[in-house]
């Protein structure tokens, strides 16, 4: 559970780096950034801060921000009911995103997994995404995220994304986070 100091300073943190990015938020929009720390109660490993836009039964536009070296833990997104899993597309706006995906592992890996969750992290195939650059990821595909060392700004382009049914490989994550008020 996140404590409430700590998530005003995230969503201060988080607002500067939208701000330094150019991406305008109206207030509404402000009051609506998730500080998701996973249920890890380390936002400074593991956690990412994000805002929806839309999300319809057939989109879905976020903006996300990763701090320095901040990761966003291993996962997919399955299939639902007969319903293909989320597609998405990752466009890094500003940073440097290092992307982990499944395939052959890389031979240089550029980040370290946070400490004490090694076991959780499995997929190797390392993909870095630089100002402009963007990657697909297909549904049910495994994958982890981490920013380089200045945080990045991340636009996600995807279908519906039910926060709900995807799966993470650490069996401790709690995908809805808990601001102790």
């Amino acid at each position: 559970m996140i404590n409430k100091e700590e998530h005003l300073r995230a969503l201060e943190d988080t607002l500067a780096y939208f701000n330094k990015a150019s991406i305008v938020l109206t207030e509404y929009e402000k009051k609506q950034i998730e500080i998701a720390d996973f249920g890890l109660n380390d936002l400074r490993h593991t956690g990412l801060q994000l805002i929806t836009f839309v999300n319809t039964d057939r989109v879905c536009a976020k903006e996300m921000v990763l701090f320095p070296r901040q990761t966003c833990p291993e996962h997919k997104h399955p299939n639902r009911n007969g319903i293909p899993g989320k597609e998405e597309t990752f466009r890094c706006r500003s940073g440097r995103v290092y992307l982990y995906v499944e395939g052959e592992k890389s031979q240089e890996i550029h980040c370290k997994v946070p400490p004490g969750s090694e076991k959780y992290y499995t997929v190797w195939h390392e993909i870095i995404l630089n100002p402009g650059e963007q990657y697909t990821l297909y549904p049910d595909t495994l994958h982890w995220f981490q920013a380089g060392e200045e945080g990045a700004v991340i636009s996600e382009f995807s279908t519906n994304s039910d926060d709900l049914s995807d799966i993470f490989t650490d069996d401790r994550i709690k995908r809805i986070p808990e601001i102790d008020r």
